[in-house]
């Protein structure tokens, strides 16, 4: 999972070209997420689900406490972060964050429809079965 959520940062990145996304405290992949997943399990699912991803990132990622999930289900704090973090710590909190969230995710639906999910807003970048195999089987161990 942390691969490919690797991928879908860099990717949104390269893809985001103002200024507010070029900054470090965007996370522009979650909130492409959010109305998606809004439509499979309503607004409360949304924060359910991003509040728990975070709480599983905080064990790998302490700075991530600073980070609430809002009322819409967004990300806050990273904006106060931004100066106070290395630039790769923030990046790898970011996506230590988004891979327990992708994680949920296939827990919760499955592999293939977290694939079809992610194509229709990544369709360049694939989850391939075999990577999410290995990661569902690795999680599963601990």
């Amino acid at each position: 999972m942390r691969s490919f959520a690797k991928r879908l940062i860099d990717f949104e990145a390269l893809s985001n070209t103002s200024p507010a996304a070029q900054t470090a405290a965007a996370f522009p992949v979650t909130d492409k997420l959010r109305p998606l997943l809004a439509t499979l399990m309503g607004d409360g699912g949304v924060r359910a689900l991003l509040s728990r991803a975070l709480v599983l990132a905080t064990t790998e990622v302490s700075w991530l406490r600073a980070v609430q999930v809002n009322a819409d289900g967004g990300l806050e704090g990273f904006e106060l972060l931004d100066s106070q973090i290395d630039p790769s710590e923030f990046v790898e909190g970011r996506v230590v964050l988004l891979a327990q969230l992708l994680g949920l995710l296939v827990a919760l639906i499955g592999p293939n429809l977290t694939s079809r999910l992610s194509g229709e807003l990544w369709p360049q970048i694939s989850l391939n079965e075999q990577d999410s195999g290995e990661e569902v089987k690795s999680e599963k161990a601990n």
